[in-house]
This record gives structure tokens, sequence and C-alpha cells, in this order.
């Protein structure tokens, strides 16, 4: 499934995935043998293949001709393209989308190879051993399209109110292949903005203009009403391509403490959420998408936090239909300063963000981008990092605000930087010190000793492990019963926090970790889900509905 609608009715356009593709692993025992698996999915669901590190050619064919764009949603890690064997792509990061272009390809059929690598090294500065699981495969949709010479990348809409008006700022990008005329048609609701250009130069353009609406209904959890932006472009009167999305009219701003959505206060009461679960690795199904959101509303939440990394666009395309409020980030967890001084890791960082603001600006229901999750933001070197990746996402969207997790208590130098100060905690799990005395102490330094005062305060984590079917009549840690009054004390103190914009629970579900981080976590999984990675509802999962559906 690509999308959960359909993006073009003029571009040709057909899934390649969906279907068995052949699989050969390249080292390890039983490297050279080649059998047919499923994709997209994890090759860790492979019979024989549960902790295989390493590279995987995958092969598929297909008949095509001329000038073919093939668009990789996801591959992880690092992926190699070939087709017929000539290399037409590579790619690192398995959380972002990527496209080939391969130009006048001869009429037949043709060989797809995609070579994915989910080793650890240093070539590779965001995927390393960490607290969740960095699987491999083509773990996400592959896409093939016939294009013609200029075709249409993305079109941005940036919806603004102002004096009870409706406007929009629309910025289109269109590919030329080579120089010639063409005529781009934007249309939104019964307005149209049309730009007609004599001869369109090879590469890359950039037309932007502005849009006024005079009957639109705007979007909000209560009321998520999508509206359709279509493109086409045309030649003396003939449309030969176009790319169909959707936005919604909403605003994001802050103001003071607050975090205003349309104009109006929001307390966010969420979950983080990893892309995880045990028969699927990271390539959940559209079904298991729905059942989580389903799950997630059934909490009383408003909110999901991409735990750490961007989400599969099919699961951004329910949270938009559902109003569910997103926190979306880029790829990079817990970094120490050693870690992020690789001389990738910046350039990755970058890379991740770049695609991700990109590919998901017009979702409605992302609500501010974050970066770096607990990275080094108490040295100069990592405030420097922060800097270059939030300047990176100022430069391509002005219109939400920006944010990251911290866990340096007291130590953290970077809340100048972003619009809302936001921390990640967790009294009674780490550290023995109340809750209630926790939070006030964190938030009275925040506001006497740093640049984040007067912003809005978010707590990002907060939580507990437990496994699920271990019961205490003492609630020792790591019990069910520990989990719930526990979270019961947290998740009570942060709502009742008046200087508090919203929670994130820590976590959703229970997830498989990378083995080397196995200490400190029983069954190699971080255990703090208010679910077990079955969607098995623990204790603790009544208590937070019950204080989400009270607060």
């Amino acid at each position: 499934m690509i999308r959960t609608f359909r993006q073009h009715t003029i571009r040709p356009q057909q899934e390649l995935t969906g279907k068995l593709w052949n699989f050969t692993p390249l080292q390890g025992e039983r490297a050279g043998e080649t059998f047919p698996v499923p994709t997209p999915s994890c090759w860790e669901t492979y019979p024989g293949f549960g902790l295989y590190r390493g590279e995987g050619r995958y092969e598929t064919r297909f008949a095509g001709s001329g000038n073919l764009r093939i668009e990789c949603k996801g591959v992880s890690h690092t992926a190699t393209v070939l087709l017929d064997g000539e290399q037409i792509a590579t790619h690192y990061n398995a959380y972002t989308a990527f496209c080939a272009l391969a130009k006048d390809v001869p009429e037949g059929e043709h060989t797809l190879a995609i070579v994915a690598d989910n080793r650890f090294s240093e070539q590779s500065a965001l995927h390393v051993p960490n607290d969740y699981m960095s699987y491999g495969g083509i773990s996400r949709p592959v896409v093939l399209e016939q294009v013609g010479d200029a075709f249409i990348e993305y079109v941005h809409v940036a919806p603004a109110k102002t004096d009870g008006v409706w406007h929009a700022h629309v910025r289109a990008c269109v590919h030329a292949l080579k120089s010639a005329p063409i005529l781009l048609r934007v249309r939104i609701a019964e307005e149209e903005l049309i730009f007609d250009v004599q001869s369109l130069p090879e590469g890359e353009r950039i037309f932007e203009g502005d849009m006024r609406f005079s009957d639109v209904t705007a979007w909000s959890p209560e009321a998520p009403v999508l509206y359709t932006v279509t493109a086409t472009l045309e030649r003396e009167g003939v449309p030969f391509d176009d790319l169909i999305d959707r936005f919604g009219f909403r605003e994001v701003a802050v103001s003071g403490k607050y975090i205003l959505l349309n104009g109006a206060p929001i307390t966010i009461k969420g979950v983080c959420r990893h892309e995880d679960h045990p028969q699927y690795g990271c390539t959940l199904p559209f079904a298991a998408m729905a059942y989580d959101l389903a799950l997630i509303r059934d909490l009383g939440a408003n909110s999901v936090r991409t735990s750490h990394y961007p989400n599969d666009e099919v699961f951004l395309d329910l949270c938009d239909e559902l109003g569910i409020l997103v926190w979306e980030e880029n790829h990079a967890r817990g970094l120490s300063l050693e870690q992020m001084q690789n001389p990738n890791f910046e350039r990755q960082a970058l890379e991740v963000t770049r695609e991700m603001v990109t590919q998901h600006y017009n979702h409605p229901s992302i609500y501010i981008w974050g970066i770096l999750n607990e990275c080094a933001s108490d040295s100069e070197y990592g405030k420097f990092c922060y800097q270059e990746q939030f300047a990176c996402i100022r430069a391509l969207d002005r219109s939400r605000p920006r944010s990251f997790a911290s866990c340096k208590f007291k130590t953290d130098i970077c809340f100048g930087l972003p619009e809302v100060v936001s921390y990640n905690i967790y009294p009674k799990w780490y550290h023995d010190t109340p809750a209630k005395e926790y939070l006030a102490d964190l938030y009275d330094w925040v506001q006497r000793e740093t640049e984040g005062a007067g912003k809005p305060f978010l707590v990002t984590e907060i939580g507990a492990g437990g496994l699920y079917g271990y019961r205490s009549p003492y609630a020792t840690k790591w019990s069910e019963e520990f989990q719930a009054k526990t979270l019961r004390e947290q998740l009570g103190v942060v709502l009742s926090f008046e200087d508090c914009a919203g929670v994130y629970v820590w976590q959703f579900c229970d997830i498989r970790i990378s083995e080397e981080w196995w200490g400190g976590r029983p069954r190699t999984m971080n255990n703090k889900g208010i679910v077990d990675e079955y969607r098995r509802p623990k204790l603790c999962y009544e208590v937070v509905k019950e204080l989400f559906h009270t607060f």
C-alpha cells in the first residue's frame, strides 16, 4: 500500500512490492542461497534470519520503457539500487524515501535489484546499536512510475489565516529532463494557480504563488477535514503529468507557554510509538497501523510521537484522517558527543531532516518537528549540530514550531534554539525523587537559568518498565503493579502541572532492541509499553486511559 489515497490519475504508477521477490543473503551461513520472500518486509521475520546483520539482495522483474522513476519508500538501512545490473541510486537511512531515475529505458522485461545493508560501522552514524532495533530489508513499498520529459516532484501548501480569511502559499517543484515549454496548473477547492513557461530549463525549478479561499473548513482533531491539491503539467492544452496530495487548513503557533492550534491552546496527551511488531518487524501492514491508532484513541490520547525517526507515510495519512496530532522527529537517539563527532553524522542527520520535512510537509497532523532525541545537548559541539539542523528545518518550513527531547538534567545549553522546550523524565524509575518534586525543580531551573524561559514546556517521555504477565503483591520493579502505580503518580503530576503544555507516555508498545543493548533490558526488549509487543494491554493501560479521560 503506497498511500491511503490515489496520487496520480495521469502519470502511470504501479507498486512493485506487495508480492514475492527473490532474496539472497550475501554473508553468513546461507550466503548465496536464493529464495522467495514477501515484500515489503524485514529479513529478521524470515526463518533463520532473526539476528542477521549483513547485506541482502532483493530482485524482481517488471515490464516498462521510457523514463522510469523508481521510488523506494524505505530500505534499511543502506540501499544500492541496480536496473539491469547497472547501479542507478544509493541511499542511507531506513526511514525516508528516495528515488532513482532511469532515462530512455528500452521496451521489454527488466531486472530490478536492491541490495540492503543493515550492518553497523563507522559509515553509519545514525543506525547504531541502540534501544530499538535497526532491521534489514525493503521495509516500505517500492513504486515504479513512467514520466515524460518533465514531472512534478512535490507541491507544498502552507495555509494561514489572516483577518478571518484562509490563504495558502503554494510551492511546487518541477523536474525537467530536457528544456521544453510547459504549463503548470495547481488547483485547490475552487481556486487555481497557473504558471506558463515558454522554455523550462533542464533540472529542478520552484514555482511559488498565493491563493485565497472564501469558504473552507479548518482541520482539527475534532473535525479532521482534508483538502486535495492537484497539480498538472500541460503542453498545447494536453495534460501529461500530475501529482495529487492532501493537506488541511490549520495553523500552529506558539504564544508564551502555550502551543496554539487554530488560535486556541492545546494540551498534548500522547504516546511515543516505535514502528515495531514481533510478526512484522518495522514493516507494519495497514491493518496493524490502524489497530495501533484504535488503541491510542481508546486511551483518550490526541497525539503520537514518532520515536525516533520519520514514520511510514501511510501511518501519517491515517493520523491526518483521524485527527491525531503528530510530533515527527528525525533519526537520532541517545548519541554521545563522541558519536556525534563521527565525520558522517552531521551530513547524514541533515539529509534525513531535509527528506523528512520535504516528504511529509503537507500532513496537517504534524504540528511540530523534533530532532536529536537525548543527544549531546550539553556540549558546545552538540549545540552546533542542533543549531544546524534547526536551521535546516526553518529553511524548509516556517509554519511549524521545532523542539528536541532532552534528558540533560540542569545541564542542557540548547533551549535558546527551539520554540518548545521538551524533557524526558523518569521519576520513580531511574531515580527515587517524587515526580512532583522533580518536575517542579526542573521547570524552575528552565525558567531561571536557561534561554527556554517563557516557552511552552512538554514532557516528551515518562513511564516505567513492566513485564506483561509478571504480577507481584509487593508491586516490585518490572511488575505490572509497579508500572501502573508509577504511571499513576507520574501522569497525575504532569497533567495537573498548569505550566506544562502536555505529556507523552513512554511508550505505546514493548519493542525489540539491539542485541548489544541487552543489559538492563529483560527479553532484549524495551518493556515500558503500556501494551506488550502483541498489543495486549497491561494493568497500566487502564490507568493511562482513566487519567487521559479525566484531564
